[in-house]
């Protein structure tokens, strides 16, 4: 079974979606699972993970409706405010809808030191106490803190979206490679195979991504790596089709456990989903 384990949806807010600036206007409009699942299904994609984009209990409950209504949906990754008074109280009450599956906060926006704030990791303990998961967003100069964060909690599941977004327009690799390597150390770290195409610059090219899925495959194995398309942010720099073209030729000679690994069951396993 096929899991596309990044994807997001949202009913177009020009106010709540102001991220969405000049240059990115071809998100300016609505992504709906039922637009995912013609995509998905071309593929032979069972269903995917939908990640938070906006960060509010709103965000959180609008994808569990969209994942109640629409079987495509597989399990919800929200946002909880971590750092709040009633987090503890607040997870427990997403935790009794059983699409829910971990949290997300956008960390890659946040000031150095962010988390190290203790009441963020108070927040993320209440996440390993439940058994739920983390999705890590960040950029590379965050991977450091990043190390600090999953030694703190070894027993918490973390994962890095967009294999940490490594600078591939200006072909940075050598610090990334380093910290990732590191971090991959820590067996209950995984990383998404996932927005690479908008971190890299107008060549698209399978030979451009080559050396960085060389070295997240080397670090993490194929037990701990995830396909993620992160449609429909990937249409700023090209269509599906591309995206999942890119990762599936990568891992053409692989083994078809080791591919069944990466194109699903780690995502199934990791975040605990009913298929």
């Amino acid at each position: 079974m096929i899991i596309d384990a990044h994807q997001h949806f949202w009913n177009y807010d020009p106010i709540r979606d102001s991220w969405i600036d000049d240059s990115m206007s071809v998100l300016r409009q609505d992504f709906s699972p039922e637009a995912a699942r013609k995509l998905l299904r071309a593929k032979g994609i069972s269903g995917c993970v939908a990640i938070q984009a906006d960060q509010s209990e709103e965000e959180t409950r609008f994808l569990l409706t969209q994942a109640e209504r629409y079987d495509v949906i597989k399990g919800v990754v929200g946002w909880v405010d971590l750092r709040g008074s009633k987090v503890e109280e607040r997870l427990e009450y997403y935790k009794m809808n059983s699409f829910f599956c971990g949290v997300r906060h956008i960390v890659q926006a946040e000031p150095v030191g962010f988390m190290e704030d203790k009441n963020f990791r108070n927040g993320i303990s209440k996440l390993q106490d439940l058994q739920l998961t983390y999705d890590i967003l960040i950029y590379p100069q965050q991977l450091t803190e990043t190390l600090s964060l999953v030694r703190a909690f070894p027993e918490l599941k973390f994962v890095i979206d967009h294999i940490a977004k490594p600078d591939i327009k200006n072909i940075q690799i050598t610090d990334w490679k380093q910290a990732i390597k590191e971090i991959a150390g820590f067996d209950n770290v995984y990383c998404k195979i996932s927005g690479m195409v908008t971190e890299a610059g107008d060549d698209l090219r399978e030979t451009v991504f080559s050396p960085y899925l060389d070295v997240v495959t080397e670090a993490f194995g194929c037990s701990r790596l995830m396909f993620g398309s992160d449609w429909p942010v990937c249409l700023l720099k090209t269509d599906y089709n591309h995206v999942f073209e890119l990762i599936d030729n990568y891992y053409t000679d692989f083994s078809q456990f080791e591919r069944a690994q990466i194109f699903g069951q780690n995502a199934i396993e990791f975040y605990d989903l009913s298929v």
